[in-house]
């Protein structure tokens, strides 16, 4: 691997499952085992993967993140184990019209148990967790990029246990396959919070050419009243997750109930100001 990658590190595919029906595309949850205990991360974090591919021009190898979708484990252990949540991906070139494989997608989709991953990071992330454990937790976003989100009421439920502020869950998919985080094979979020502080709302396209943004537009217009009491509460942080669309779009919904864009711009302004408005938009 190219030298300047040097923060990295091998890791073990411990086990692989995949999480979306048959009939639909493709997403695994890929747990990964790192034999390395000075290796350490926080809820919201990514990694980089480092793929060597015909497809990639010149000696560089491709580098691709993903958000850890899991919390850290207590205790003192000999290793550790990151999990994340891949959508096996495929694109169209512009030019000739074919369709090509996505380089780190379907090399980590393709791993089998015991094959070898070279990783880089942990990488820091925009999200950070409030210490108070009556803060409240707004978090939004689309697909397989609410990895983090999970990993969030994971610490909340397993490692912390106490939590007492609310923690709402706001997301959208265009075909459900992403529903897969309350999935019945894990029966995935409802593992990890009590009902009395943890709720998640979802909304999965009702037209055949409706995006994942705009479903996550029809949970927040369904639920927003609710969203909009808790941007009311010098306590609630909000997460947004997701592409620069449905950022668009959540400005949308909220400057509805603002009353105005202006009106909207400057309190998302001050909840930016004061540490409790946070995005991670990807292109």
């Amino acid at each position: 691997m190219e030298p300047e990658y040097n923060n990295t590190c091998q890791a073990i595919v411990a086990d692989s499952r995949r999480l979306s029906p048959e009939d639909m595309d493709e997403v695994r949850a890929i747990d990964l085992y790192i034999d390395e205990p000075a290796f350490r991360f926080q809820e919201g974090q990514s990694i980089g993967v480092l793929v060597d591919s015909p497809q990639v021009l010149g000696s560089k190898p491709h580098h691709r993140h993903y958000s850890i979708a899991n919390a850290r484990l207590d205790g003192n252990q000999t290793g550790v184990g990151i999990q994340l949540i891949v959508r096996r991906c495929f694109y169209v070139d512009e030019f000739s019209g074919e369709q090509y494989p996505g380089i780190a997608s379907n090399f980590l989709c393709d791993a089998n148990p015991g094959d070898k991953i070279t990783i880089t990071g942990p990488y820091k992330s925009v999200f950070n967790m409030p210490a108070e454990k009556d803060s409240n937790l707004l978090m939004i976003g689309t697909g397989t990029g609410i990895a983090p989100f999970r990993a969030f009421v994971q610490h909340i439920y397993t490692n912390q246990k106490d939590w007492s502020g609310k923690v709402r869950l706001f997301f959208g998919d265009k075909s459900g396959l992403d529903l897969s985080y309350m999935n019945d094979v894990d029966k995935d979020l409802a593992n990890y919070y009590t009902e009395e502080t943890f709720k998640a709302y979802q909304s999965i396209s009702k037209r055949y050419l409706m995006s994942a943004d705009e479903a996550l537009e029809q949970t927040m217009e369904d639920h927003a009243a609710e969203a909009w009491e808790m941007l009311q509460d010098p306590k609630t942080y909000v997460y947004v997750a997701g592409s620069r669309k449905s950022s668009e779009l959540l400005d949308k919904v909220f400057a509805g109930h603002a009353g105005s864009e202006p009106g909207w711009a400057a309190m998302k302004e001050k909840l930016q100001a004061n540490g409790r408005w946070s995005e991670l938009i990807y292109a």
